[in-house]
């Protein structure tokens, strides 16, 4: 079993930063590749970014130069780092573990931007 909770969520104006961290419990973490996924409502979920167990690290082209992923296998953690914020960033953030544990979500977290 794998728990994943978010935090670093919250309302920022347009052209501010936030920081969102993923904690990790329960598993082999450092053999784990993960990703942070968001969701507007009445959209569908999709990927903003992911890292590899190597590091290696793919970012969607919608916050690419913006957003910036990081992993410390030693907290067991995994970073996003938002900068220059839009208000089309505004979305639920979910934290995702694919690892041979399993496929696991956290609760998400409520990002906002205002104009």
């Amino acid at each position: 079993q794998v728990q994943l909770v978010e935090s670093g969520g919250g309302l920022v104006q347009a052209g501010g930063s936030l920081r969102l961290s993923c904690a990790a419990s329960g598993s082999v973490f450092s053999s784990a590749r993960m990703g942070w996924y968001r969701q507007a409502p009445g959209k569908q979920r999709e990927l903003v970014a992911d890292i590899a167990s190597g590091g290696n690290t793919n970012v969607a082209d919608s916050v690419k130069g913006r957003f910036t992923i990081s992993r410390d296998n030693a907290k067991n953690s995994v970073y996003l780092q938002m900068n220059s914020l839009k208000p089309e960033d505004t979305a639920v953030y979910y934290c995702r573990f694919l690892g041979i544990g399993g496929d696991y979500w956290g609760q998400g977290t409520q990002v906002t931007v205002s104009s």
